[in-house]
């Protein structure tokens, strides 16, 4: 049986492009150790020209629009490419973050208090301060790598943030104090946990994707009954969202040990330093194994389905 060819891709058109084709980039190299790789730079909403179902296997680096919310993945499974990853159900699912906190929350995975409204029938601010406290976090709900994320401390704030909101569905979530996490899985498997710390305070996407503004404890300090009960959350949402391959998940730890979910990433950033990366060498897998492992499953579906073909 022929071993298929990895294809990466990366870029894409959200405004996430840039952090994708440095993703992509690192994942073509670290891919290249186990398989034969192919780079692929995504331009438009399609699939890049010289994808076959019969020789690739898809490990997709695309972040935000059309590579997170099952865009891509809906082109791939018409075409029957393999894909890593997610599924078009999961991946539309976890982009949406008000179905994610409605999912999880069902399972027993505490999310915030908050809101979804629309740009054209917003909530006026006294009455989300009433109902959140003036410490709120706003943002899209169907966006990535925190665009658009504002924390506003303020009723003021609150007025400002909420005036300049134009269009789209987005979620108002009371601020919830404490250490942010991030948990890496695997086959539904939770690997390290690691601590952001913002220099800023708030890890927003300056602080994600600006050098030297945000500092990484890996693993994070945290007590065994608190890595336990984060890695199980983790877990639990990960199945609940229906997440196949592998994610990494994001929490909150308050002062007096409540966890909130924050937001559940299927295609999380891929840089050798970003946070899924870190969470698997904790528990000793290089990046260049991560690739391996990442991208397995896949390969097993696309033998399979040869399998059944012949």
């Amino acid at each position: 049986m022929s071993i298929p060819i990895i294809a990466v891709l990366a870029g894409g058109t959200s405004p996430e492009r840039d952090v994708s084709l440095g993703s992509g980039r690192a994942v073509a190299l670290g891919m290249a150790y186990s398989h034969p790789t192919q780079f692929f730079t995504v331009e438009a909403d399609a699939l890049p020209a010289g994808l076959d179902p019969a020789r690739h296997v898809v490990c997709s680096t695309l972040h935000g629009v059309f590579g997170e919310d099952g865009g891509m993945q809906r082109l791939l499974e018409a075409a029957g490419v393999a894909y890593a990853g997610c599924d078009i159900k999961a991946s539309d699912l976890t982009f949406d973050k008000w179905r994610t906190r409605l999912s999880v929350s069902a399972r027993g995975v505490q999310v915030a208090p908050g809101r979804v409204f629309q740009a054209t029938a917003k909530p006026a601010a006294a009455a989300l301060a009433a109902e959140l406290g003036e410490q709120v976090v706003l943002k899209p709900n169907r966006q990535g790598s925190s665009v658009g994320l504002q924390i506003v401390s303020t009723r003021v704030g609150l007025e400002i943030a909420l005036n300049g909101i134009r269009q789209g569905e987005w979620i108002a979530e009371e601020r919830i104090l404490g250490r942010e996490f991030t948990v890496g899985l695997l086959r539904g498997r939770a690997m390290g946990i690691v601590e952001v710390v913002p220099k800023s305070g708030v890890f927003d996407y300056t602080s994600k994707y600006t050098k030297g503004l945000t500092e990484y404890v890996a693993p994070a300090k945290i007590s065994e009954e608190i890595a336990a009960r984060m890695g199980a959350a983790a877990e639990t949402a990960f199945a609940a969202c229906g997440c196949r391959d592998y994610a990494r998940i994001d929490f909150m730890l308050s002062p007096d040990g409540e966890l909130y979910l924050l937001e559940i990433n299927t295609l999380p950033g891929m840089k050798e330093t970003s946070l899924l990366p870190m969470s698997a060498r904790c528990v000793g897998l290089d990046f260049v194994a991560l690739c391996r492992e990442m991208v397995a499953p896949a390969v097993e579906r696309f033998a399979q389905a040869r399998v059944a073909r012949a």
